[in-house]
């Protein structure tokens, strides 16, 4: 088999990986709190991601990459802060609505991040991706209502769009240190924010859950995060940013699917409106993502030259949430002092 082809069955088992994440926490969160299913989750992404870096290391297959330093760590505590807080939200969200909904909304971490990186960082935002955040609103707004007669007004929303706006600043710091290694940013975040979670959990009154529940949420966190993002990872090796983008965009539409498979649930009438606009807001953002990284490559083929004497090397992206990372050309380790659009990629969130 091509490695292209091994490489876009990474990408999309990256995105089916997170795509169960929504469905079974629901299930877990008749067994476990919010809280403590939160910190486990993330604890199980971190040192699952400590053990896949540990055994890379053992048998000589871990890549070269930069780690990190004092002058990252601002960026560092904010994302663990950051993501001690999103998932804690979204977990209530899950909670109080259904998964579906909560799989679309999370798109909604796209307009955040954008927002965030035009506002604070300066981003240059594109004519397609303007429109794609416009229907991304307009499908959130349709659910954040519930009910077969009526619309109803569902609280759980509000959470899930309290986690996004979180996650879309955590996105911008993931931002400021994606030349750095990505495993051990994972394993970072994973740790430090399922520690911070469990805390918060423990002091708000909530109690340990069995020692299956722990296992079996340590586990989702592994394969929904951790593995997802390790995944994605291998697939971007051969096909590019681009295009392992593009195919992990199917995360949202996969957790609609599982969550009615795995759940049975039927949503109003409502959502399959808001999911025909995230169809087409997602199309608009898939095609401003691979036209730019073609201008991208074409813009490095022929104006710079990355060489460091006779040595050959490769940057490695940190992908840490689910969704969504930007990656900006004035932030790769060379100074590059042209500005690009800003360019937005969905995948899986880290811890």
């Amino acid at each position: 088999m091509k490695a292209k082809h091994i490489a876009t069955i990474y990408a999309i088992a990256a995105a089916a990986l997170y795509a169960i994440n929504v469905p079974f926490s629901k299930l877990l969160l008749n067994s476990v709190q919010p809280t403590m299913m939160a910190a486990f989750l993330y604890l199980g992404a971190g040192l699952g991601l400590f053990a896949y870096g540990a055994i890379s290391k053992a048998t000589g297959k871990a890549a070269q990459t930069e780690p990190l330093t004092k002058k990252e760590l601002p960026y560092t505590i904010a994302m663990v802060i950051l993501d001690i807080i999103a998932p804690i939200l979204l977990m209530l969200g899950i909670q109080s609505s259904n998964a579906a909904n909560v799989s679309l909304i999370n798109n909604f971490e796209i307009v955040a991040t954008s927002i965030i990186a035009l506002v604070i960082f300066k981003e240059v935002i594109s004519r397609r991706l303007w429109i794609a955040i416009g229907l991304v609103i307009a499908a959130s707004v349709l659910l954040t209502f519930e009910g077969a007669g009526s619309f109803d007004f569902n609280v759980g929303s509000l959470f899930v769009f309290g986690a996004c706006v979180c996650w879309g600043f955590e996105n911008n710091c993931t931002k400021m240190i994606s030349h750095k290694s990505s495993v051990e940013i994972v394993v970072i975040k994973g740790i430090f924010s399922g520690l911070g979670s469990l805390i918060v959990a423990l002091v708000i009154g909530e109690s340990l859950p069995s020692v299956l529940y722990v296992l079996c949420t340590l586990l989702l966190g592994f394969v929904s995060y951790g593995l997802s993002i390790h995944f994605y990872i291998m697939g971007q090796r051969d096909l590019g940013a681009a295009k392992t983008s593009a195919y992990y965009s199917i995360a949202p539409f996969l957790g609609v699917a599982f969550g009615m498979l795995i759940l049975g649930e039927r949503p109003g009438i409502q959502f399959y409106a808001a999911l025909i606009v995230m169809i087409i807001s997602t199309y608009f953002m898939i095609k401003d993502t691979v036209e730019l990284q073609h201008t991208h490559e074409h813009t490095h083929t022929h104006s710079h030259e990355h060489r460091h004497g006779d040595i050959v090397h490769a940057h490695e992206h940190a992908h840490t949430h689910t969704h969504l990372h930007i990656h900006a050309e004035n932030n790769d380790s060379h100074d590059h002092t042209h500005k690009q659009p800003l360019q937005i990629h969905t995948h899986a969130h880290s811890a």
